[in-house]
C-alpha cells in the first residue's frame, strides 16, 4: 500500500499473547537519539526492545510448535487492482476476512460495525459492498478507551493527534494513504485465528486492530481491509513473527495471475514451508532508518552492465534519501535523480517501437509491443552496499498494460529528498524474507507456486 501520510492516529497495543494448540500456522489467502533524563523513548528503541523480548519468547514457543505459519496468498488482478490478498479469521467466533498484506503500513483494519442493528449492519460507507466484521458478535472484541494508558501516553508521543471526544469513548483514527485510500474507525484488541499446518488452530490474542466504519479507495476492490506488516509493535508482523522465530517472508506470483495461482505469506522459516528458491542472497535489513518501513542500503543501479550516474545522496538515509520495499505499492518509485537516467537507459533500445501516450493518467513510457522480444531490453540490477545484487526478470519492469501495449513499470517520485520504493511488481517471482533478529533481508528467484 502507498505510504501513510505523516498525520496518522495510531495507538499502542497494550499486550499480546499467543495460544497454540499444535504445530505451525496456516492461512488461506484467496506497508540515533541521545537521551536525557525525562526524554521520551524514541519509537525505534521501543520497537527494538519489543523485538528482543519477542525473540526470547519465540524461542520457547517454537520449540513446542516446531513449524512455521503458512498463509496462502494470491494476486488481486481479477479485481483489476495491483495488490495481493490474504484470508484469515478474526474474532470469537472467527469471522472470515480478506485483507491486503502491506509492509508499508502498521495497522491491521477491516470494514466493520462497532455498534449496529440488523437493519444497517449490511451497509457501510465504502466504495463497494463487501464482507463486514460484526464486532458486536465477537466476545473477544475490546475497544481501546480514551482514558486508557495506551491511548493517552504509550503511543500518543509518537503521533501528532488523537481523536478522543471524552474519556469513555473509544480511541479513534483517521488513517490515510498517499493513493487516496482512507479508513475512519475505532481501535480495539481482538483475536486472530490461524489454521495450522497440522490441521489444528492457533490464536493470536490482543492484536491491535481497527474497526473501520467508513473507508474508501480503489485499492480496496476485492479486499475488506489491510493487514499492516510494517516494523512496529502495532503490526501483525511483529506479533506473528515474534512467535515464529522473529521473521516472516512472502513470495509473490506474477501480478497478472488469476486467484487460482497461490503463493505464500510465511511467519517463521520459509524452509519449513517447502518454498523452492533457486538461490538465496542476503543484504542488510535497515530497521528504523525510514519510519517503520523495511529499508535497504543501495549503492546504485546498473542497466545493461553499466552503472548509472546517480548522485550518492539519493540513497543516503541521513540526507532524506534511501530505499525500502513496499508490498502494497504497485509500481517501483524512484526519485527524479535516479528515475531519469534509468528511464533513458531502458528506453533507448525501445525507440524502434511506436510510443503510446496516456498523458498524466498512466506510466510515462508505453509502446506498441507488436514484435517485442524481451531480449532487446538491457538488464536492470539494483546493487546493495554490501555487494548483493537484485536482478529482477524483464517482465518485472517492462510490464503489460493493455493488449498489444507494454510500459516501463517505474514512476517518478519527484526531486526529493525522499526515499525510493521497490513496489510489488518489481518483487514478483522472488521470495523475500525479513529477519528481525539478524536484521537481514533474504531474497531469491522463485516460481512461488
Amino acid at each position: 500500500m502507498a505510504r501513510p501520510q505523516p498525520l496518522l492516529f495510531i495507538f499502542f497495543l497494550i499486550a499480546n499473547s499467543f495460544n497454540a494448540d499444535a504445530a505451525g500456522v496456516k492461512f488461506e489467502l484467496i506497508h540515533r537519539h541521545h537521551l536525557h533524563p525525562g526524554d521520551p523513548l524514541p519509537p525505534r528503541k521501543l520497537v527494538h526492545s519489543d523485538a528482543s523480548r519477542a525473540q526470547a519468547i519465540s524461542r520457547k514457543v517454537r520449540s513446542r510448535l516446531n513449524a512455521s505459519g503458512e498463509l496462502p496468498l494470491h494476486s488481486a488482478a481479477d479485481y483489476g487492482v495491483g495488490q495481493y490478498l490474504v484470508k484469515l479469521n478474526m474474532g470469537s467466533p472467527g469471522q472470515h476476512l480478506v485483507l491486503i498484506p502491506d509492509t508499508g503500513s502498521d495497522l491491521t483494519w477491516t470494514k466493520c460495525r462497532y455498534k449496529c442493528n440488523d437493519d444497517d449492519c449490511g451497509r457501510i460507507k465504502s466504495g463497494h459492498r463487501s464482507r463486514l466484521f460484526r464486532a458486536d458478535r465477537s466476545s473477544s472484541f475490546k475497544t481501546v478507551t480514551c482514558s486508557s494508558t495506551s491511548c493517552q501516553t504509550d503511543l500518543a508521543d509518537l503521533f501528532s493527534l488523537t481523536i478522543c471526544p471524552s474519556p469513555l469513548h473509544p480511541c479513534a483514527y483517521n488513517y490515510s494513504y498517499v493513493d487516496g485510500t482512507f479508513a475512519l474507525g475505532v481501535f480495539a484488541h481482538e483475536t486472530v485465528t490461524f489454521s495450522l499446518t497440522n490441521g489444528r488452530k492457533a490464536r493470536l490474542r490482543n492484536v491491535l486492530v481497527g474497526c473501520s466504519e467508513s473507508s474508501t479507495g480503489r485499492s480496496l476492490l476485492g479486499a475488506d481491509g489491510i493487514m499492516g506488516l510494517g516494523y512496529s509493535p502495532n503490526s501483525t508482523a511483529a506479533h506473528a513473527a515474534g512467535v515464529f522465530g522473529g521473521k516472516f517472508s512472502y513470495c509473490l506470483v506474477d501480478h497478472l495471475s488469476p486467484r487460482s495461482a497461490s503463493s505464500h505469506l510465511i511467519f517463521g522459516s520459509y524452509k519449513d514451508a517447502n518454498v523452492s528458491v533457486a538461490r538465496i542472497r542476503h543484504t542488510e535489513l535497515v530497521l528504523g532508518a525510514i519510519g517503520t518501513f523495511y529499508a535497504v542500503r543501495v549503492r546504485g543501479i546498473s542497466v545493461g552492465g553499466t552503472m548509472l550516474d546517480i548522485p550518492a545522496e539519493v540513497w543516503d538515509f541521513g540526507r532524506g534519501g534511501g530505499a525500502f520495499l513496499d508490498s502494497g505499492m504497485t509500481l517501483t518509485v524512484l526519485t527524479t535523480p535516479a528515475y531519469e537516467p534509468v528511464m533513458a537507459a531502458l528506453g533507448e533500445p525501445l525507440r524502434g517501437f511506436e510510443r503510446v501516450y496516456y498523458g498524466e493518467v498512466g506510466p510515462e513510457y508505453c509502446f506498441n509491443s507488436t514484435g517485442f522480444d524481451e531480449r532487446v531490453v538491457p538488464r536492470f540490477v539494483l546493487h546493495f552496499v554490501d555487494g548483493a545484487r537484485f536482478e529482477p526478470p524483464v517482465k518485472s519492469y517492462v510490464i503489460d498494460d493493455a493488449p498489444g501495449v507494454k510500459c516501463l513499470g517505474l514512476a517518478d517520485g519527484g526531486a526529493g529528498p525522499d526515499a525510493s520504493i521497490v513496489g510489488n511488481i518489481m518483487q514478483q517471482n522472488h521470495l523475500w524474507e525479513f529477519d528481525f533478529g539478524k536484521r537481514r533481508l533474504g531474497f531469491g528467484p522463485s516460481s512461488c507456486t
